[in-house]
């Protein structure tokens, strides 16, 4: 029988099942993904009825139509419900998985184990109505020996009913979508009675090789004379170094007999592993009976490599780098949690593709298949328990009730591990307060490896300078960047920061990024972070019914815009109640997996090489840790403002980690000045030189610049030309190409960031979003037509002022406005107009291709050209979006190339074209609300406020915000 309700006692973590253990045991298993038979029941203690369902395995019900009721549920920190730990809700939906299993006859006489890969939260298996045994940790696999159950050459039935909720929901309490169901691969296998029990690699860069190996043999003495080999390829075999005596186990499933033996070796020429070099050696270890023959074998691929920590750096092969991460959940939009190995390969191949060089599983260990294609690709990983108790961190921290639970999910996700080179920092979980659990977890894993360095963001909480606790990183979670800057310069410093999260992707963000990277790299003591997080958890939702659209939706969606009929969802739109809305939308990719603008910001600041220039000599410099130039080819291209273009080949130098080079600029490409005396920008496009792993050969890596000519003193022609400006009533300006006359502009559709940081409520609060324009003058003088006007506002009077003189160029609008003291905060400053229909697409110089903000502003300086209604960035909360910064000049026509108009501005300014104004995306809640406008709306900002990251962690820097004075700008609009 099985222990009295499982899903309520933190006592009972395991019965039954079999110990974690780092065999893959994937080759040669029999798959049991597929249809099951499915019933969703409303508690663990429901009859089952007459009629079965049927249900994908993987795959959570909450995200298929299989007669289930039950939907997402979407909260941040608070529970779904309000029991306190350890109790669950009697209303607790659980699903029966059901289906029929041949087991083969040539099986006889072996050990038969059932793999269950994940399932949310508690497991319980049965195999032809009899209990085999339960599990829980909704991340980590649980196997079960059915030796005993099924017979080979018969047919069995397996039952495995998951119940959602449990008193392990309590700590695992992540910012998630709440699903319930089998979530990895279910797998059947058979080994020898005699079998690898374990396999333990240590393989340092010196070459230094040890294999720790468990045998075991349930039942019965191990035989004599048994003993284990290897072979590496590449170098050979390797023979046992040491043999134990057999010990022998008892509990009360079945007695075993324990052997241990290991084998070394030193690897001469080994090349090490790193995340830039990610070098694998294919290794065999086989177990032999007294005759020879194998009984078992387990095959691995190995890295070479050491981690350590010295002084406050942590160090890999010897070398300080750079932690360039992101944290990553397992999430798919049609299927909740279940990705395959492809989606998964495809997901950090874009991870590479952006300079990331780093992952952590936030908040629970990643499917082992994600980390063998880490240890593939190259990636460090930070590998994290799934231990999060956000609702009730600090009772639980301390409730020796948790104690079992806190070690086994920390020790399990070890023994399942610790052989990835890729896995360089154990995280003990996160946001669960600090207490005696975390510590005894921090005990077994310091004993069992110490090889590498452990981390837990809440034992460091209070004080980063501290020696006496469970981390070996300070690895504060949106700390400012002047609070890890004055820490590192401190004098107290001890450890080695790692922001575990930091620059909070949530709709248009990543604010400053720039700024931070520019301290981590000039201030010792400071080495990096993971950025929060890698993709939008958007689910795929069907707009006829509202359930997800499950698999059924693929292809219904496509440059992360849900297709017609669908939509993103977020929480509260399937109906959950509690729910923290849109703060799951919060990654650096759509849910579709199509790059935000602010991974190309990324990408820039971790480019592997940079450029500098003093006036007369290029400078190139290798940025990378162990790897030169060699992989990397490139092309020079010359952008002048006045519309020529020039490209060029460039040789790249053969340069070593860390080194610096002149790199030669054709003559061609430097002595030709525009003939307006216009800028002129030379950028480097870098691209891979052969195939990589993870990219294509001319995959496009990063784009370096430097300008070459600064901009004249006078951008356009202010000669006065003979003309009659004309204007209403008001002063506001009747133009032939304009359907709404350029005004002051103060507001912006509230991102993300605005609204959960604050600054949309004052700016509501001053009415900004709504300012009433009174005119105060219109005068004539000649030609030229002056207009004051007066914006009232709760913090005192806007005082605007236009001059409108026809000139050379076109219509010239000099403008000014003068903020009161009481604006020390403002979403911009500048002009907004509508123009006539039609003219809709958009070339522009300036920084692009993609959007770009103040202080997020890496996009390259170019002439760039696109679809008005492809500049909108498509955040999943309709808000500000698809500026562009640094715009010198655009013009607007139709797309047949036909008559339009142009804009050219007096210095760089920050330029937004879209089909919306900011009240249409301030008032929807989902794109399928938005109605295009015919007419294009064109914003020209004199200063716009910084994006920061407000929504979880610090705003815009000071020198981002936009706050009282005097503003001037000024642009020439004419016909083309």
């Amino acid at each position: 029988m099985l222990p009295l309700r499982p899903w309520e006692s933190p006592e009972i973590t395991s019965w039954r099942r079999l110990p974690m253990h780092a065999v893959d045991r994937r080759p040669g298993s029999i798959c049991l993904d597929g249809i099951w038979r499915f019933q969703l029941l409303p508690a663990p203690d429901a009859p089952l009825a007459d009629h079965w369902s049927a249900l994908e395995v993987p795959g959570v019900w909450t995200m298929q139509d299989a007669g289930a009721p039950d939907l997402p549920h979407y909260t941040n920190v608070t529970m779904p419900w309000p029991h306190h730990p350890p109790a669950s809700p009697a209303a607790n939906p659980t699903g029966v998985h059901e289906r029929d299993i041949d087991i083969p006859a040539d099986w006889a006489g072996r050990r038969i184990v059932l793999q269950v890969g994940a399932a949310e939260s508690v497991l319980i298996v049965e195999v032809d109505g009899q209990a085999v045994g339960i599990g829980k940790d909704s991340h980590l696999a649980s196997e079960f020996d059915l030796t005993d159950v099924v017979r080979p050459g018969e047919r069995s039935t397996l039952r495995l009913t998951v119940v959602k909720w449990s008193d392990s929901s309590h700590i695992e309490d992540q910012d998630q979508w709440w699903h319930g169901g089998i979530t990895r691969s279910v797998l059947l296998y058979a080994t020898d009675p005699l079998h690898l029990a374990d396999v333990a690699v240590r393989a340092g860069r010196d070459g230094a090789l040890r294999i720790d190996c468990r045998v075991r043999r349930p039942g019965g003495a191990l035989p004599p004379g048994w003993f284990v080999s290897g072979e590496l390829e590449g170098w050979g075999e390797l023979a046992q170094d040491t043999a134990f005596d057999a010990a022998m186990r008892d509990d009360e499933r079945v007695s075993e007999f324990l052997g241990e033996a290991r084998l070394s070796a030193t690897v001469t020429g080994v090349r090490p592993w790193s995340a830039e070099t990610p070098a694998l050696h294919r290794l065999t270890v086989r177990l032999h009976r007294a005759d020879g023959t194998v009984a078992d074998r387990s095959r691995h691929r190995i890295g070479f490599r050491d981690i350590e920590i010295r002084g406050r750096d942590l160090l890999v092969n010897g070398e300080r780098v750079f932690i360039r991460g992101v944290n990553r959940h397992d999430f798919h939009p049609l299927t909740g949690r279940t990705l395959t190995v492809e989606e998964m390969r495809a997901d950090l191949a874009t991870v590479k593709r952006f300079g990331f060089n780093a992952v952590r599983t936030s908040h629970y260990p990643n499917d082992p298949a994600l980390l063998d294609l880490a240890d593939e690709l190259g990636l460090y990983v930070v590998d994290e328990a799934d231990i999060e108790s956000h609702d009730h961190a600090h009772e639980i921290a301390d409730d020796p009730r948790y104690l079992p639970a806190f070690v086994d999910r920390v020790s399990r996700m070890v023994l399942r591990d610790r052989n990835h080179p890729s896995v360089v920092v154990w995280s003990l979980g996160n946001e669960s307060d600090y207490g005696a659990n975390h510590d005894a977890a921090a005990g077994w894993l310091r004993r069992h490896d110490p090889t590498r360095p452990l981390q837990y963001e809440g034992a460091a909480k209070t004080d980063w300078s501290s020696t006496r606790i469970a981390s070996d990183i300070v690895c504060p979670m949106y700390a400012s960047l002047d609070e890890i800057v004055a820490h590192a310069r401190s004098g107290t410093q001890t450890k080695p920061l790692i922001l575990c999260e930091y620059s909070h992707a949530m709709g248009n963000s990543n604010g400053t990024l720039a700024d931070h990277w520019a301290a981590i790299e000039s201030t010792p003591g400071l080495q990096g972070g993971f950025i929060w997080e890698l993709w939008d958890h958007g689910i795929l939702q069907r707009l006829s019914d509202g359930r997800p659209a499950g698999r059924a939706g693929a292809g219904a969606y496509a440059d992360g815009v849900a297709g017609e009929g669908h939509r993103w969802a977020y929480g509260g739109d399937f109906g959950d109640t509690p729910n923290d809305g849109a703060f799951c939308a919060d990654g650096l990719l759509f849910p579709d997996r199509t790059p935000k603008p602010a991974m190309y910001e990324h990408r820039e600041l971790a480019a592997p090489l940079r450029l500098s220039y003093d006036g007369r000599t290029v400078t190139v410099h290798n940025h990378q840790h162990f790897r030169d130039l060699s992989w990397l080819t490139a092309e020079w291209l010359l952008s002048c403002e006045d519309g020529g273009e020039a490209t060029a080949p460039a040789a790249l130098p053969a340069l070593p980690p860390g080194g610096c080079a002149e790199l030669a600029v054709p003559a061609e490409l430097t002595t030709a000045p525009p003939a307006d005396g216009g800028e002129t920008w030379l950028t480097l496009r870098v691209t891979t030189a052969a195939d990589e792993t993870w990219a294509a050969r001319g995959t496009e890596i990063c784009t370096p610049q430097i300008r070459l000519r600064e901009r004249g003193t006078v951008p356009f022609d202010t000669t006065p030309a003979p003309g009659r400006i004309e204007v209403d009533d008001d002063g506001l300006l009747l133009h032939p190409l304009l359907t709404a006359p350029p005004v002051l502009n103060l507001w912006r559709a509230p991102t993300d960031n605005d609204l959960l940081g604050g600054a949309a409520d004052l700016w509501r609060e001053l009415g900004l979003d709504a300012p009433v324009r009174k005119p105060l003058s219109v005068s004539r003088e000649g030609a030229k037509v002056s207009v004051r006007s007066a914006y009232d506002t709760g913090a005192g009077t806007v005082v605007h002022e236009q001059v409108l003189t026809p000139v050379q160029d076109g219509l010239l609008i000099e403008e000014r406005a003068v903020l009161p003291d009481g604006l020390s905060d403002v979403a911009r400053v500048g002009s907004v107009f509508e123009t006539v229909p039609g003219l809709d697409r958009i070339e522009w110089y300036g920084q692009g291709p993609w959007e770009s903000y103040p202080d997020r502003r890496s996009a390259p300086v170019g002439r760039y050209g696109a679809d008005v209604d492809a500049l909108v960035t498509p955040y999943l909360r309709p808000q500000e979006s698809g500026g562009r910064h640094g715009v010198r000049g655009f013009s607007l026509r139709p797309a047949d190339g036909g008559p339009g108009l142009a804009v050219r501005l007096d210095s760089p300014r920050q330029v937004g074209v879209g089909r919306y104004r900011d009240k249409d995306l301030a008032d929807a809640a989902h794109h399928d609300e938005l109605v295009p406008r015919p007419c294009p709306v064109v914003r020209i900002d004199a200063a716009h406020r910084g994006l920061g990251t407000a929504s979880c962690g610090p705003d815009t820097l000071p020198p981002y915000l936009v706050g009282a004075g005097t503003y001037t700008w000024s642009w020439v609009l004419r016909s083309l």
